[in-house]
């Protein structure tokens, strides 16, 4: 678990999913938050249970699905309606019922938040704010609370913000966390702020800092906080959010860890803060931003000249940091040395020795630059990079060979009376694979909503006849991004596809002209990957 000193807390699933743009499934989420855990972060904010209800069922899935070793589940809500009684509240008792050991409230700590937005009395807010806590706290629950719009409202009224803080200690809240809700703060104001509640409250009550990017100070602002007295960080990965987005998670630990010595993150996880920041990029579907603090691919990328000069002296001289502190790589634009480290790494957690072996690693981490030239991209798709290491290891299995394959799309417009012209009605789509397994040529039609899962049908149906564990397996994800969109209809597409056979789950990648080519390679891919890892031997 993280030092009892210092708390980091993620908030991608709630914060962050609320990016435009961004829409995040169950599955998603529950993909995403053993990522978060890897990275080693304290708490996990699921979401707003009762209030959302695909945050209900993720609170109601996350009981049986997720098994969690450095961090625990934090539920979001609301502090009890004006009037109403907390222990009757529906909101308060979703909270409740969501089963997660940590409940976030988020409370108004500004007076005219208070008086204009929920249009009640300041004595009533804080009377909101003692209930609501008193009452978790006596359910066993931890609480955190939101001080929302803190920073605007200690500068209007420092007397009633201080309040609010004191009243939620008061009722037994663990931490209240003061949010720059708008976003629009700058580090010295910040600081005043911080110090300022500082002085007043004594050093014991633990404070934390929710920061937004409006200014484009959200990590400066975390900083300066935590410098203030500030032990509880909140922030999502790659800094996903509303408007500008909310403090980059891993820039705020990398910075606090890297430049102040602190340990924030368990298991140093900071160790694969590329790896895992871009995995959660992938799942989003949102590209990761190459020139984004310490994780991003051109953040310790040199060109050559003066640069390449000095680096091949001591690279340090052009760095601020070890790259492999975050799992990046030093990356020369002309130079084949680059990521044998991650190449070597990930082989090892794959299950592969790859120590010593110079000229093998030096192969595979040219063919991995190679294809991510190309456009795929190996951080999200664990198995496809297995089943490339497996080919240059010469153990890749064969367990089929593809002779051919068609896709058709046909929709019968309906004809509008009295018009020239017709309405679309549903397309149908239907695929025929031809491939050889087995001994066998397999031949095998497949229908479905769109081509690629036509295709996907017809693969099945080809290759259960001779390998009926396919049949446990399920397409449960896929996402479709274009890497060069000013190619118009011309670009090149990627596709990622998940797959699951009930008891593991796996992601392939495909690079393709079309989606369709794409996603055919995705497929394959991950029918090989389930068919090796179900123990099937391809001689039969």
């Amino acid at each position: 678990m993280n030092s009892p000193t210092f708390d980091v807390y993620d908030t991608t699933l709630r914060d962050g999913a609320q990016q435009e743009g961004m829409n995040l499934t169950v599955a998603d989420k529950l993909a995403i938050a053993p990522l978060l855990d890897e990275l080693g972060v304290g708490y996990i904010e699921g979401g707003w249970p009762g209030a959302i209800p695909k945050d209900t069922e993720f609170f109601r899935r996350a009981r049986t699905e997720l098994t969690l070793k450095n961090a625990v589940l934090a539920a979001f809500g609301s502090t009890r309606r004006p009037g109403a009684v907390a222990a009757d509240d529906p909101q308060v008792r979703a909270l409740l019922d969501s089963g997660a050991p940590v409940v976030t409230l988020v409370a108004k700590s500004d007076v005219r938040h208070v008086e204009r937005a929920l249009r009640t009395t300041c004595e009533e807010n804080l009377a909101m704010i003692t209930d609501t806590v008193a009452l978790l706290v006596a359910e066993g629950r931890r609480v955190v609370l939101d001080a929302e719009h803190f920073y605007d409202g200690f500068r209007y009224d420092p007397a009633y913000a201080r309040a609010c803080v004191e009243a939620a200690f008061a009722a037994g809240a663990e931490t209240v966390t003061l949010c720059d809700t708008n976003g629009g703060m700058l580090p010295d104001r910040v600081t005043a702020v911080v110090t300022a509640l500082r002085e007043a409250i004594g050093p014991g009550p633990r404070l934390g800092m929710h920061a937004h990017n409006d200014t484009g100070c959200a990590v400066a602002n975390s900083l300066a906080a935590v410098d203030a007295g500030a032990v509880h960080v909140q922030g999502t990965v790659n800094g996903y959010g509303e408007r500008t987005g909310n403090a980059d998670l891993v820039t705020v630990v990398a910075n606090l860890e890297l430049k102040t010595g602190r340990s924030l993150l368990a298991d140093q996880g900071l160790q694969e803060a590329t790896r895992i920041a871009h995995a959660i990029a992938e799942i989003t579907n949102i590209a990761p931003f190459a020139r984004q603090p310490y994780v991003g691919a051109s953040a310790f990328a040199h060109k050559g000249g003066l640069h390449a000069s000095a680096i091949k002296v001591d690279p340090d001289l052009y760095q601020h940091v070890d790259p492999t502190a975050v799992g990046n790589d030093m990356r020369m634009l002309v130079s084949d040395m680059a990521g044998r480290a991650s190449v070597e790494l990930k082989g090892r957690e794959l299950g592969f020795d790859l120590a010593g072996q110079a000229e093998l690693l030096a192969r595979v981490t040219q063919r991995v630059k190679d294809a991510e030239a190309d456009g795929y991209t190996y951080d999200a798709a664990d198995a496809s990079f297995e089943l490339l290491l497996r080919q240059e290891l010469g153990a890749s299995p064969e367990y089929f060979a593809v002779e051919s394959w068609r896709t058709i799309v046909e929709t019968v417009p309906e004809t509008v009376p009295g018009t020239a012209h017709g309405r679309a009605a549903e397309a149908l789509a239907e695929a025929t694979v031809k491939v050889h397994a087995g001994g066998e040529r397999l031949v095998s039609t497949g229908e479905g909503n769109g081509p690629v899962d036509a295709l996907d049908h017809a693969l099945r149906g080809a290759l259960a006849r001779v390998y009926p564990e396919i049949g446990r397996f399920e397409l449960t994800d896929f996402k479709v991004r274009i890497l060069d969109s000013e190619q118009g209809t011309d670009a090149t597409t990627r596709v990622l596809v998940v797959t699951t056979d009930g008891e593991r789950t796996w992601s392939t990648v495909g690079v393709g002209p079309n989606v369709i080519e794409a996603a055919w390679e995705a497929i394959l891919d991950a029918h090989v990957y389930g068919l090796l890892h179900a123990g099937v031997d391809p001689r039969g």
